[in-house]
């Protein structure tokens, strides 16, 4: 079997790259497809739920596809520095490439505002941490002023190679089921996601998309093996106090125990609602409430421990299931963005406390026998 050695290498001639294009990889990508079988029964479900789990690529979230393409095309064009503004994801994958590839990277994220697991990865990945007295929206105003007038790459996804590697996660999707899914539902936040998948579903099966950035609809790859497959139903979940999609419009002060999804005002704005509109989907929000019940149940049920933004694409569906919204028998998809030890304090804060007993047989077989 050949080293997988990333999604760029994998997906060559679907993606913006030559071959003399340095590539910068963390052989990010490939992540697994697991079918849950616990949890579908508990929420009263009887058809198929797959999760994709993001939060096992290399810094342990999805930005690591983008990533790699963002910062391969930044060496490309001879840029020795990048900056983004990040609630903790962006900024850990950011830095972690930048590092891969020898460059400078400097990050800006709100006070108090991020998830000390991510904050430690861009810390130890070298990056220069900036926190700004203000929140992601105005972080992303001012990296965005900054990249205007200094010699540094911005790999926020407003950056369109950005959503290129992100797209990928709809081709291995694709692969895996040999079809699409009925549904494939997501957290959203900035909504660079949710576009990109709607992006590589529509490329994949020879169908243009006004998500599509790169090709701008005429796509350079399609598998001839999906011409005409159908595309899946794409659901976008928010937090209920970071809704700009369900206010319709920007949210000036956004609140949420979903830290990577706590943006108020969106970049990819339009290409969502294209995703959605396109696909026939919708956008609904979870409260925080919601949000953490279901990344419990999920850890409890299948063993998968996410972070509460992933959770937030498992919340909103087992509502639409409860409402009737989701078709009997249907095959879903959801895309889990990243791994819940990116933010331990939440996990721990809502769980039991460890029994604290004397360290003799008799204590420990007394408290295990509650249990039996």
């Amino acid at each position: 079997m050949a080293h997988y050695q990333g999604l760029i290498h994998r997906y060559r001639d679907r993606l913006p790259v030559s071959e003399n294009t340095p590539i910068v990889s963390l052989n990010e990508g490939n992540t697994p497809l697991i079918e849950l079988q616990r949890l579908p029964r508990q929420v009263g479900f009887d058809g198929r739920i797959l999760v994709k789990f993001e939060g096992l690529n290399p810094t342990g979230s999805f930005k690591d596809r983008g990533m790699t393409m963002a910062v391969t095309k930044a060496l490309e064009e001879g840029s020795r520095a990048i900056i983004c503004a990040s609630t903790g994801n962006t900024s850990a994958a950011a830095a972690a490439y930048a590092a891969r590839a020898g460059m400078t990277s400097f990050v800006l994220i709100p006070e108090g505002k991020i998830a000390l697991g991510k904050l430690a990865q861009a810390m130890m990945h070298g990056a220069v941490v900036i926190q700004i007295q203000g929140n992601f929206d105005d972080g992303m105003r001012l990296v965005q002023e900054i990249s205007a007038d200094m010699p540094v790459a911005l790999v926020n996804s407003v950056n369109p190679y950005r959503l290129q590697g992100q797209k990928t996660v709809a081709f291995e999707v694709l692969e895996a089921l040999g079809q699409a899914p009925d549904y494939h539902v997501l957290p959203v936040g900035n909504a660079g996601n949710i576009s990109a998948h709607w992006m590589g579903y529509c490329e994949a099966t020879g169908q243009q998309t006004a998500a599509c950035g790169y090709c701008n609809g005429h796509c350079p790859y399609h598998a001839e093996s999906l011409q005409g497959v159908k595309r899946p139903i794409m659901l976008g979940y928010q937090a209920a106090g970071s809704a700009p999609f369900l206010r319709g419009g920007p949210v000036s002060s956004p609140e949420t125990v979903a830290t990577a999804i706590r943006i108020g005002n969106p970049m990819s704005w339009s290409l969502a609602w294209a995703a959605v509109k396109e696909s026939a989907g919708w956008f609904e929000e979870c409260t925080d409430a919601e949000i953490l019940a279901a990344q419990a149940l999920l850890a409890r049920t299948e063993g998968i421990f996410c972070e509460p933004s992933s959770a937030t694409s498992l919340a909103g569906l087992i509502k639409d299931v409860a409402r009737g919204k989701i078709k009997a028998g249907s095959t879903v998809v959801a895309t889990l963005t990243g791994h819940g030890l990116k933010d331990p304090d939440t996990a721990i804060a809502q769980s039991q406390r460890p029994h604290i007993v004397a360290a003799e047989k008799g204590p420990i077989a007394e408290l295990i026998g509650k249990f039996l």
